[in-house]
């Protein structure tokens, strides 16, 4: 009985494993985490000016997924419009994206808000993007930026 115990729990721990790292491919339609719509969905430019105004947003954003993190998805950026990127993070580190969504239109539902990120922070995520050695290392300095922390993607 102890065998069939443990060998169930080592299936239902590689399948678990194995659905986190290979989320369902991005199309049109598809949702992760919490889920959303694309109803009351707001700018990035309204976005980043009430965080400027109030310190924080919540609600819907749209835009461009520029880059996605190499290992597992557990972060992406989406593009501003202005040269500039957005990090978008998961609630809870609670879902990943496929490395297909990249170039994908997408909804996030969540909140914003600005950060201050340490270089060791900002050479990990240059790493996890599979930036070479030498551009990591020109990382010297702390950076503060609107993050994005969503509960909710849907891709356009």
């Amino acid at each position: 009985m102890k065998k069939l115990i443990l060998l169930f729990v080592v299936v239902l721990a590689t399948v678990t494993a194995f659905a986190q790292n290979n989320p369902t491919p991005a199309v049109k339609g598809v949702t992760y985490g919490e889920g959303t719509n694309n109803t009351d969905v707001r700018t990035l430019g309204d976005m980043e000016e009430q965080v400027m105004d109030k310190g924080t947003f919540t609600g819907k954003i749209t835009g461009k997924v520029t880059e996605v993190c190499l290992e597992k998805g557990c972060w992406m950026k989406v593009d501003k419009g202005n040269g500039e990127t957005l990090m978008v993070r998961f609630k809870d580190y609670g879902f990943f994206m496929p490395k297909d969504i990249v170039g994908k239109t997408v909804v996030l539902e969540g909140e914003a808000k600005q950060k201050e990120v340490s270089v060791k922070q900002q050479q990990h995520l240059a790493q996890d993007a599979g930036k070479s050695k030498a551009e990591i290392e020109k990382i010297k300095t702390i950076k503060k930026e609107t993050q994005f922390i969503a509960k909710g993607v849907l891709v356009m």
